[in-house]
């Protein structure tokens, strides 16, 4: 049984390179336990993701994104079996969202969660790729500050409360495409959109580059399951914590010391305590 402690794991290697600013993001929010531990480690078995409440994919670029971005680790772990047992490491990855747990992926790791079928999850079908993210409509990597406008009605765990975040985003595949129209309906319709990209009024979802960085149809900057607990999202809430990390932090002098990232991190420690422990 685990304590009544919540514990926050964040997945290192093989490509990721904001682990630590994931980690400092959850500690930050209120995590009594975060640790980062190599995917290496869970293969070996000298770590589980039962041990844990909160698990976070980090951003990067995983596999150097050689068949696309994530692709690769998407096959890894659904796929590989952890060393000296019969268990594959995605029955830990299911086990964990049966149990009511918290994911949250961020850039690669959003790509990660779409291409291993846990995003969007309808119909509790986590096995099944249903949707991809591919290269930008610019045909370039981008890198700059992002408005999203929220959907008040989604059922997103992490982004409840909140109207409009400010982000920064770094990608150059962040096109968010669904198998079918159907789908991206039923994604619309059921409000599992919870991030869009938008003008700095936060008042409609656009298309339009550069507010749009990727081509993201109607906008589409992330998406949840039905049950508001797996996230997934292009832009880095890791990356807006502090003021301090604000583009013009030194000219908006009225900025209040929590970055808009660390809301997302709150609102999921605020869950745990709540409902898990």
């Amino acid at each position: 049984m685990m304590s009544k402690k919540v514990r926050a794991i964040v997945i290192a290697g093989n490509g990721t390179n904001c682990e630590r600013e994931v980690a400092f993001a959850c500690k930050q929010a209120g995590a009594d336990v975060v640790d980062i531990v190599h995917v290496a480690e869970l293969l070996a078995g000298r770590a589980r993701l039962d041990s844990y409440h909160f698990l976070n994919l980090a951003g990067g670029f995983l596999d150097g994104d050689d068949l696309g971005s994530a692709k690769a680790g998407a096959n890894r772990l659904r796929h590989a079996r952890v060393a000296g047992s019969e268990e594959h490491l995605a029955e830990q990855i299911h086990r964990f969202i049966a149990d009511g747990k918290l994911i949250m992926g961020v850039c690669n790791g959003f790509q990660l969660m779409v291409k291993m079928g846990l995003l969007p999850g309808l119909d509790a079908d986590y096995r099944h790729q249903s949707a991809t993210l591919t290269f930008n409509d610019c045909g370039r990597f981008q890198d700059r500050w992002v408005y999203l406008k929220v959907d008040p009605l989604s059922p997103c765990v992490y982004t409840k409360g909140f109207e409009g975040i400010y982000l920064p985003v770094r990608h150059g595949e962040g096109k968010f495409v669904a198998e079918s129209p159907d789908l991206l309906a039923r994604i619309e319709s059921e409000h599992l959109a919870p991030v869009c990209y938008c003008d700095a009024d936060y008042k409609a979802a656009t298309e339009e580059f550069p507010a749009n960085p990727n081509g993201s149809a109607h906008g589409i900057a992330g998406v949840c399951d039905p049950s508001g607990r797996l996230f997934g999202l292009m832009p880095h809430p890791e990356a807006y914590v502090h003021r301090t990390h604000h583009p013009r932090w030194t000219r908006e002098t009225q900025l209040p010391e929590e970055g808009m990232g660390l809301w997302l991190y709150q609102n999921a420690i605020r869950f745990i305590r709540e409902n898990m422990l």
